[in-house]
């Protein structure tokens, strides 16, 4: 036990995964944000509540402890899992069994889909399968890590190839622009063999091999340049940087591109059926992440046209000065609802930049319109909570409609 409390006193405050051995054996498998705080917690008095008797046998039985340190918390999350696999520890048994659990899949297509599915699903799929990865256990911890690894490299998931008409994802930079034929949709379009070698990237992230990853990243930049092919190295010169500075999951996160902290984007929708139970929704977003804890639903007292509700809406937000302002207010709709907004702000004494977003008549994003100062560097994260928050002004007075029947 000595040996075992001295190894644990050397593991670095890093990322990692760790390992509990017997002689060659290895008993268990974890991943931490910090290898040392992790392990030395399995040596607390309470452990046998907090983890279980399983986990204290296991400890009685171990004799050593190894590491294997990574950059970040999100290749220690793919990494554990392609160990556990592979190692089959005894004490990583689960309560459930696999099939309960998470899987993420590459399907075997021309445009191969990135897809997170439960394992009692997998024999069913209804596309073949080019590649499995997990179990993981945790849903939420896996959603966090597809959307961390989307942002570096964008991929497929349910859009149609060469549909002629570019999805939301690839809207806000999650999907590399397949739906559209390359060469007719501008920046952002990927063709067949540029999207196969984008799989393969994902693949080994997939893997947890993100060195690997990394070097052949940048000798496809090296490449890129002496091609004079500016954009494409660009492209992967920014892939390389987001790989090697996160620090832990919650690290890649979409920053707004300001220099302040806490910038602020506030966003309002409104909902009804003919006039009918109408509410307004707001929604939150700082720093680039969504605020969920600020979102507010307003039940419309005033019934009239979709302007006045919005300025309904907005009188009664500004009512509370106790909530922080904005540093860029987003509304959905075109020139009106822009003009009412703006006139609310004034009436009240505030110059807060405002922005609308226009939809077509399949209410698909189509233009922003506001200054294109803000509009240009915000694009991204505009669209992302404008779509939140018609979901989410949606949903509540869908449950106004069932209150009332």
């Amino acid at each position: 036990m000595k040996k075992l409390f001295t190894q644990i006193n050397k593991l670095p405050d890093a990322p990692g995964v760790y390992f509990f051995t017997r002689g060659k054996d290895i008993l268990y498998i974890g991943k931490a944000t910090s290898l040392r705080d992790r392990v030395r917690s399995y040596l607390r008095a309470e452990v046998a509540e907090s983890r279980g008797g399983r986990i204290v046998q296991m400890l009685a039985l171990a004799t050593g402890v190894k590491h294997e340190p990574t950059a970040s918390v999100l290749e220690a999350l793919l990494l554990e899992s392609e160990l556990i696999k592979k190692h089959q520890p005894k004490y990583n048994a689960r309560e459930k069994d696999d099939k309960s659990y998470w899987y993420i899949v590459v399907t075997k297509e021309d445009w191969p889909r990135v897809l997170m599915t439960r394992g009692q699903k997998l024999e069913a799929s209804p596309y073949p399968l080019e590649a499995t990865y997990g179990p993981f256990p945790n849903a939420s911890e896996l959603r966090e890590a597809l959307r961390l690894i989307r942002k570096i490299l964008p991929y497929r998931d349910t859009c149609k190839p060469l549909s002629g008409k570019r999805c939301f994802n690839a809207q806000i930079g999650l999907c590399p622009g397949i739906c559209l034929p390359d060469g007719k949709a501008g920046a952002g379009t990927m063709d067949a063999k540029s999207y196969r070698q984008r799989i393969r990237h994902l693949k080994l992230l997939l893997s947890g091999r993100v060195r690997p990853l990394v070097t052949t990243l940048t000798r496809e930049m090296k490449v890129a340049a002496k091609r004079h092919d500016f954009e494409r190295g660009g492209e992967l010169r920014d892939q390389i940087r987001a790989l090697t500075h996160i620090q832990h999951v919650g690290l890649i996160k979409e920053r707004a591109p300001s220099s302040q902290t806490n910038f602020r984007i506030v966003s309002y929708d409104i909902a009804h059926l003919a006039g009918q139970a109408a509410v307004g929704g707001m929604t939150v977003m700082e720093d680039g992440e969504l605020k969920k804890s600020d979102y507010r639903k307003f039940k419309v007292k005033r019934a009239g046209d979709d302007l006045a509700n919005l300025r309904e809406v907005l009188e009664r937000r500004l009512a509370h000065t106790e909530w922080p302002q904005p540093n860029l207010i987003v509304v959905d709709g075109g020139p009106n609802q822009l003009k009412t907004i703006r006139e609310v702000l004034a009436e009240n004494k505030l110059k807060i930049p405002t922005v609308s977003v226009v939809k077509d008549e399949r209410h698909k994003p189509k233009d922003i319109l506001g200054d294109q100062k803000v509009v240009t560097p915000h694009r991204a994260l505009i669209l992302r909570l404008n779509h939140d928050t018609h979901n989410f002004a949606i949903r509540y007075h869908r449950q106004r409609l069932r209150q009332r029947v």
